[in-house]
């Protein structure tokens, strides 16, 4: 039997914990965490644990208290704001979440404190299930407080390490023994802080954190088999039949696991994507594993540094060109090889038609749906329109996030069917031959295409972008050879592009002039271009012979009317989409060939007549009225190679030409005509 004070100190401890149940009820429709560390401590550090009671209040108002857990800080740049992470830790294994989820002792509480939205990472999580990646964190919000102080919305995630329902894979012995199979499992994560247990990797020198096996159990051996195998891994990827089937990288990478992974990073436009990348190895599997996916906050253009090509508006950029992070070093180099693009653009092109931008607008409003009543408490703390860390834009309105949020996908979505289809051709573009035709040459950036400005046909017409039509004939060129440069004359003015800039250059200096058309002259190199081929089939630099400058679309401007400069050339040519041209073939130029004159005869209109002395071999129009004389006139050899370009009130000597036919061309009046030249 029980004496009287013990009954009383039993009944006491009864009613206190009816108390503690009727105290901890839920703020919102969401499951309530209250924790109160031991003494009411602060958590000041994202190393040392504190002790806590946690207690958890469900959907049906059910409170469960876990006491005897551990609290910390967790994060990088993160930890640093006012809203801060968590990690805790149970003092035994626990399915915190229920059934489906892990039964691990720790767990994280993530703040999303950058992401006005509050649900970057949930959405992404869900994006991998929807491509069908495995060990998708969990995503459960509930509403925070801490030592009696609401702290917001939080999500409750998984910690990322190996356990089922978590990254599931093989767990090595430990301690090891002889009979030990270290080939499996590793995780391992590319990581730009370097934070933990690290290793170099030998030829593309990434940092690579081995999160499992633990720091405190992994031996060298398992570290030494693990970097010998990243090592041979680049040595494959970097080696001249890394493209092998057999031989090559594609013996090395899980290539469904792969290509979801970097569709997720490149969908959700994640900057860090390739700055901390999680990836695995199975144990008696020679395939490296890619995901799970984490650390999404700041991914959905939310990261205003301006040092990505310029700009900081992620919406036309792939994330292996504009993100941060050595991971990117591997996949630049897989892009390299068409099996990984035609990789990409099949499944990209499957997922868009399974509806992967439909089901990401569903979950946004699911997800805000649920977070209602939630957000606008955080919000009441923490403000909406204040900045955090690096949010591009700031609204005074949750659902005015949720638009940003959801016009992003569908421009970026967008935008990634073109890109991913362009980069897919790993084949060097190719020298640029002319062909008899007509050219429209349209910007890499905008899709707008070089044209004449004011359309008048005079020379000294500025040139600039316009939306692309077929039938608009100041948007065609003839493109012809000239001694290994090229003429670019435009077809409704008749008039060569020009590089008008004053005065001498170099390929740095003095630039900033618009390009404009000028009469043809073979001779003036301001006329004169070279066609470099740049990166994807297609895609040129103009460059011009005599001021060294490229072509360059001025601010990368989308619109009717956009200058075209004579810029900079450097080491961004390849690079920069202000200055790569797409140069698309068109109509066939059908030239009239007459018969090969031998002296005065008449042409059309009556008013002129060329003529060709085969002693002197020089060329001359006759004119009752000379003043009609102020046409170009343009030599070619038969393959159309232009070799002379005259005014036709002057003479030309041909006498330096090899033996051969030519063709005599000229326009007036609108029309193109030209005769056939035996110079023996």
């Amino acid at each position: 039997m029980y004496c009287k004070s013990t009954l009383i100190a039993l009944l006491a401890s009864l009613v206190s914990l009816v108390a503690h149940a009727q105290n901890y009820q839920r703020m919102t429709n969401l499951p309530h965490v209250i924790i109160e560390t031991e003494n009411r401590a602060s958590i000041t550090s994202k190393d040392t644990y504190i002790y806590a009671t946690l207690y958890y209040v469900d959907e049906n108002d059910q409170v469960t208290t876990y006491e005897g857990m551990q609290i910390r800080g967790r994060g990088n740049s993160t930890w640093n704001l006012p809203k801060k992470p968590y990690r805790i830790k149970f003092s035994q294994k626990e399915k915190f979440l229920g059934t489906g989820y892990a039964k691990a002792k720790s767990w994280t509480l993530l703040a999303n404190a950058s992401d006005k939205t509050l649900m970057h990472n949930a959405i992404t999580s869900l994006m991998g299930d929807f491509l069908g990646l495995k060990n998708n964190p969990a995503h459960k919000f509930v509403d925070l407080t801490l030592n009696g102080t609401y702290v917001g919305n939080y999500q409750i995630s998984d910690q990322v390490e190996v356990r089922p329902h978590r990254v599931n894979i093989a767990e090595q012995d430990y301690p090891l023994t002889e009979e030990s199979d270290i080939t499996g499992g590793y995780l391992l994560e590319v990581d730009g802080f370097m934070d933990g247990n690290l290793i170099t990797t030998s030829h593309y020198g990434l940092p690579v954190v081995i999160h499992y096996p633990d720091e405190e159990e992994i031996v060298p051996e398992q570290t030494n088999y693990i970097h010998e195998y990243l090592n041979e891994f680049e040595r494959v990827l970097s080696g001249s039949d890394f493209a092998d089937p057999e031989e090559g990288y594609r013996a090395w990478v899980d290539s469904t696991s792969l290509v979801n992974w970097f569709i997720a990073t490149e969908v959700s436009g994640n900057v860090d994507g390739y700055w901390s990348t999680y990836f695995y190895k199975e144990q008696q599997d020679p395939k490296l594993y890619w995901g799970p996916l984490w650390d999404y906050d700041i991914a959905y253009n939310n990261d205003n540094r301006t040092d990505r090509n310029g700009t900081d508006n992620t919406e036309r950029q792939l994330m292996t060109d504009a993100g941060y992070g050595a991971t990117k070093l591997w996949i630049n180099r897989m892009w390299q090889d068409p099996w990984f693009g035609q990789l990409v653009n099949r499944r990209y092109a499957q997922v868009v038609q399974e509806g992967l931008e439909g089901y990401l607008y569903q979950q946004i409003d699911s997800i805000a749906n649920l977070l209602q009543e939630s957000q606008q408490m955080n919000f009441q703390r923490w403000g909406i329109s204040t900045m955090v860390l690096r949010e591009r834009v700031l609204y005074s309105s949750y659902d005015q996030y949720l638009d940003y949020l959801k016009n992003y996908i569908g421009v970026h979505m967008a935008y990634l069917r073109t890109a991913f289809a362009e980069k897919k051709v790993a084949e060097p573009t190719p020298p640029f031959v002319a062909d008899n035709c007509y050219y429209t040459i349209t910007n890499s950036n905008t899709g707008r295409a070089i044209a004449t400005t004011s359309k008048t046909g005079l020379a000294g017409d500025p040139v600039s972008t316009w939306s692309v039509s077929a039938s608009d004939e100041s948007q065609q060129w003839r493109i012809i050879p000239v001694d290994g440069y090229f003429m670019l004359i435009n077809r409704q003015s008749g008039m060569a592009l020009n590089d008008p800039t004053p005065g001498s250059s170099t390929a740095t200096t003095n630039t900033g002039t618009q390009l404009d058309t000028a009469e043809p002259d073979a001779e003036d190199d301001r006329q004169l271009w070279s066609l470099t081929p740049q990166g994807t089939a297609g895609y040129y630099n103009l460059t011009n012979l005599y001021t060294h400058h490229t072509a360059n679309l001025s601010g990368g401007i989308d619109a009717d009317g956009a200058v075209i400069l004579s810029y900079t050339t450097d080491s961004r040519n390849s690079t920069s989409n202000n200055r790569l041209w797409f140069i698309t073939s068109g109509e066939k130029i059908e030239e009239d060939t007459p018969a090969v004159p031998d002296a005065i005869a008449s042409v059309e209109p009556d008013e002129y007549a060329l003529a060709y002395n085969p002693q002197t071999k020089t060329l001359h129009f006759g004119s009752e009225t000379p003043e009609y004389l102020t046409f170009t006139v343009r030599v070619y050899t038969s393959n159309g190679v232009l070799k002379r370009s005259f005014r036709a009130s002057e003479e030309c000597s041909l006498a330096d030409l090899p033996h051969g036919v030519y063709v005599i061309a000229w326009t007036t009046g609108g029309n193109t005509r030209s005769t056939k030249l035996l110079v023996q």
